[in-house]
C-alpha cells in the first residue's frame, strides 16, 4: 500500500502510484448485481430443491452452505480466478448477498415442502 512519503526521490513515487490497483466504480457496482442475483437465484432454486426432497432442520440449512458454496466457486471461476480484477477482495465474492438469499432460501423451502409433503 502506497504511504505518503516527503522525503523520497520521484521514482519511489511513481512506482507507488503503480501500484495502487484502479476500480471503475460503476463496474464494480455491476459485478456486485451479479452476485447478488446468482445468490437469489441459486438460493430459490435451493430452496425449492431442498422443499421437494424433503430436508428438515439442520439438513436444509447445511443444503444452504452447500449451495452457497457451488455459487461462490462458479462466480470465481466466471472471474476466471482471478477476483482482484473484478472486485476490491475475495470477501464480496464469497460473503455478500449471504444472509439476503438465506431469506429467499427459508421462503421457498418452505413453500414446496409444504406443496409436495403437506399438501
Amino acid at each position: 500500500m502506497a504511504g505518503h512519503d516527503d522525503s523520497g526521490s520521484s521514482d519511489k513515487k511513481s512506482s507507488d502510484a503503480m501500484d495502487l490497483p484502479i476500480f471503475n466504480a460503476e463496474n464494480l457496482q455491476s459485478n456486485m448485481k451479479v452476485i447478488y442475483y446468482s445468490r437469489t437465484f441459486m438460493s430459490i432454486i435451493g430452496g425449492v430443491t431442498a422443499g421437494i426432497l424433503g430436508f428438515t432442520g439442520l439438513t436444509g440449512f447445511i443444503f444452504y452452505l452447500f449451495i452457497m458454496a457451488i455459487t461462490s466457486v462458479g462466480l470465481t471461476a466466471k472471474t476466471g480466478f482471478s477476483i482482484r480484477s473484478y472486485f476490491d477482495s475475495w470477501n464480496q465474492i464469497v460473503l455478500d448477498g449471504f444472509l439476503g438469499g438465506l431469506m429467499s432460501f427459508v421462503l421457498f423451502w418452505t413453500f414446496a415442502y409444504d406443496i409436495v409433503h403437506i399438501f
